[in-house]
């Protein structure tokens, strides 16, 4: 029977909808985790003087949420999904970016290229994934007339 439930809930999500099934879960508890035990505010002085890190949590829960949520849309429909998905990590990075230009947070552009390519970079590409790319069936040679 749990095999069942998991092969109909794969089927119905595809590759795209579980990728942001578990990007949104993962966003969600990312989210989560920063309200629970709050970081080191280091290199995000940028973020914190606007809000502070409770309130950052909460745009990635939010984003967690809608991503999660989205992966359960049609394709074509999802595209909420992956922009919401892009939010947090993109902010997250031009914050880091800023401390090392600042002089703030010299450790940032680690951090800062660390999301921009394990995860804007990886939600870009997941987003232009097509959801079945089969590969071309080979044509069988054609029989020529021999001369």
């Amino acid at each position: 029977m749990p095999r069942q439930a998991a092969r109909r809930l794969r089927k119905m999500l595809g590759r795209r909808g579980a990728f942001l099934l578990i990007l949104g879960i993962g966003k969600t508890c990312w989210g989560a985790g920063l309200l629970v035990d709050p970081p080191s505010p280091d290199g995000l002085r940028l973020l914190t003087r606007l809000w502070g890190l409770q309130h950052w949590a909460w745009l990635w829960i939010a984003c967690g949420l809608v991503t999660t949520c989205s992966a359960f849309l049609r394709i074509g429909r999802d595209w909420a999904g992956f922009a919401a998905a892009l939010i947090p990590p993109t902010v997250w990075a031009i914050a880091y970016t800023a401390a090392v230009v600042s002089g703030q947070y010299s450790r940032g552009i680690y951090v800062a290229i660390w999301y921009l390519t394990s995860h804007v970079g990886v939600i870009l590409w997941a987003a232009t994934v097509p959801e079945y790319s089969v590969p071309r069936v080979p044509r069988p040679a054609r029989r020529g007339k021999a001369a």
